[in-house]
């Protein structure tokens, strides 16, 4: 799944979740959390398997469960009131959002031999076409029923999100302004 389609699906769920069970909008301090969460295992796996040659694929270790749940447990472990657990369920939620939407389409056309990347290296990895990097696989995109259908979750995603207020537009202006206004001063 490209990188607007697991923000999307991790939004809207995360959105329709919060609504359901406390009545009230996310809020910047689960929104944004869970915008890095589902796009972590991409940041970490990509560079180290197509920059860096460390990894087998760009979907093998932030992509298996054997990693993200000790990695979330720790987190969970290591974080301290309610503030810093939102932030964590935001995380967590995003992140298991990507793992999940990355098996997608494997499911819809009966493979499930394409989601082992969940249990790898007790798995071998499934069959996937890999990038040069991160410019040429943007570049060898093809527009297909699927991405589109992403596009569409997308816009779904983002309408959602302004209804919602635009959690975290605020925080991210505020933290842009002080740096430019470090940059400028320093």
């Amino acid at each position: 799944m490209w990188p607007w389609g697991h923000a999307a699906v991790g939004y809207l769920l995360c959105s329709l979740w919060i609504r359901s069970r406390y009545d009230r909008r996310p809020t910047a301090g689960i929104v944004l959390p869970l915008a890095v969460g589902t796009q972590f295992p991409d940041l970490v796996d990509k560079p180290l398997a197509w920059t860096f040659g460390v990894l087998p694929s760009g979907r093998a270790g932030a992509h298996s469960l054997l990693v993200a749940v000790p990695l979330l447990a720790l987190l969970w472990w290591r974080v301290d009131g309610t503030t810093a657990r939102r932030a964590w369920a935001g995380f967590a939620v995003g992140y298991l959002v990507h793992l999940a939407t990355d098996g997608v389409y494997a499911l819809l056309e009966g493979d499930v031999s394409g989601l082992t990347y969940l249990f790898w290296p007790a798995l071998s990895l499934p069959s996937y076409a890999e990038s040069p990097g991160i410019l040429a696989h943007f570049l060898a995109a093809d527009i297909t029923p699927y991405l589109l259908a992403e596009l569409l979750l997308f816009a779904a995603a983002t309408l959602l999100w302004a209804v919602d207020g635009a959690p975290g537009l605020r925080a991210v202006g505020r933290w842009c302004k002080r740096r430019a206004d470090g940059a400028t001063t320093g």
